[in-house]
């Protein structure tokens, strides 16, 4: 059985027209600061903006992993009408009209047209009907779908924390590098354009990377990994912080500044930047995702940085002068 189907929120023809034409605009070169005004001034106009121009983000993104024509002229031409009208129709795709769910089988977008997601700066937990539980990270999406045999769960962008529930039919993973199969396990997977990244808390996990030729690999309890399509890197005692985001917690032992903004990037809208010259100050610590705004203001005080505010949705973090 698969799981309810999750359409994107509305997005009118006229609205999706102005989201794409900032997009390219704004990938044209930096806007100038009377055009940067006039963008802000237009996403807080009105809520269905901000709804648009945060899908389109997500549409731009995920077109870079989609093989297509329509992907490609949506890349590759950034000066054309071709790539105007490209982007415009998956955005108007992903809003939900009637048509989506008849093309869903068709077209190479599965993951604007997820059972479940979850838009920038939201988590959310979802309780499956074999007894299972997912909790979605920000930005992410999941296919599910469930029948008399087996159990497929399909990551399609982003992050997942899944505790798996004990049945009779086999339980699959599936991401963009390989397939997982978990045995009693508690896990979190995470999917990069290159990679995916696995951690097991409990029970164990057998990899099969998608291309591998060899023997599938049993990920053991506490253990982590990165793999790709071809293997997989040497499993490794888990982080301390790893799957902390569940609890609305960002860990950092040691971490390098400019990776740290990197995962706090993606729980809030807009553009958060790290000056190079800052980036690889080192810095420890728990910080709440949900609070981004409180937790650079943290970072004032316990580093030699500044954070300057151009607008709410362009922030950028450097040297203290």
């Amino acid at each position: 059985m698969s799981g309810a189907f999750n359409h994107p929120p509305d997005i009118g023809a006229a609205v999706a027209e102005q989201a794409v034409s900032w997009l390219i605009e704004m990938q044209g070169g930096a806007l100038t600061p009377l055009r940067q005004q006039a963008w802000e001034q237009w996403l807080q106009a009105h809520s269905e903006h901000q709804r648009a121009w945060e899908h389109i983000q997500r549409v731009n993104q995920r077109l870079r992993n989609v093989s297509s024509p329509l992907a490609h002229a949506a890349l590759n031409a950034p000066k054309s009408s071709s790539r105007r009208q490209a982007l415009k129709l998956l955005l108007l795709l992903g809003a939900g009209s009637a048509l989506t769910y008849g093309l869903r089988d068709q077209l190479p977008i599965t993951p604007l047209l997820a059972d479940f997601s979850t838009p920038v700066g939201q988590r959310r937990r979802l309780q499956l009907h074999d007894g299972s539980q997912i909790h979605l990270n920000t930005g992410s999406s999941v296919d599910v779908h469930f029948d008399a045999q087996r159990r497929v769960i399909r990551l399609l962008e982003g992050e997942m924390l899944l505790t798996s529930a004990q049945d009779a039919r086999p339980l699959q993973v599936l991401t963009a590098h390989g397939a997982l199969q978990p045995q009693a396990a508690r896990l979190n997977v995470r999917q990069f354009g290159d990679r995916t990244e696995l951690a097991v808390f409990d029970g164990r996990v057998e990899l099969t990377p998608q291309a591998h030729p060899g023997p599938a690999l049993w990920v053991q309890p506490r253990q982590q990994l990165s793999f790709d399509r071809q293997g997989w890197n040497a499993p490794r005692p888990l982080d301390a912080g790893s799957g902390a985001w569940a609890d609305g917690m960002l860990v950092a032992a040691h971490m390098r500044l400019g990776d740290f903004l990197a995962e706090l990037g993606r729980y809030r809208r807009g553009q958060l930047n790290c000056d190079p010259t800052v980036a690889d100050l080192l810095i420890s610590g728990t910080y709440p995702v949900d609070d981004s705004e409180r937790v650079l203001d943290l970072l004032q005080i316990s580093l030699p940085v500044r954070v300057r505010r151009f607008t709410r949705y362009w922030v950028t973090v450097e040297a203290r002068v």
